[in-house]
């Protein structure tokens, strides 16, 4: 099951950084080593306001089949619905693969509506 075509109410994204690695010497001069050239440690959380039930369920079943944080998965472009701006910037760019960072945190709202939060992060 891909992941659920639903747009989002609200998004959070951060796009991660280089792989980077410091070493200070006595002195205090500092030296940097780029290990790559593609950002790593994207995160991207999706909310998801007043969904039927039924919705909300898609988010739980497809952690389910994922084996929650284990499997990566392609994010459509409906989890991008809203975002004026170039779909590429808030994507995991050469990356392309999202998982679990945790599981979806879902709410009750009233009686047969939920809210539902997804953190994902981006992965090779």
């Amino acid at each position: 099951m891909p992941f659920p075509s639903i747009a989002p109410t609200a998004r959070d994204f951060n796009p991660g950084d280089w792989p980077v690695k410091t070493f200070n010497a006595q002195s205090g001069a500092e030296v940097r080593i780029l290990y790559g050239d593609t950002r790593t440690q994207m995160k991207l959380a999706l909310n998801y306001d007043n969904l039927i039930d039924t919705q909300a369920e898609q988010f739980l079943t497809h952690y389910d089949e994922v084996k929650g944080s284990y499997l990566t998965f392609d994010l459509n472009s409906t989890a991008k619905a809203g975002w004026s701006g170039s779909a590429a910037a808030i994507d995991a760019g050469n990356i392309n693969k999202w998982r679990y960072a945790d599981a979806p945190q879902v709410t009750a709202v009233r009686p047969g509506r939920s809210s539902v939060r997804v953190n994902l992060v981006g992965v090779f």
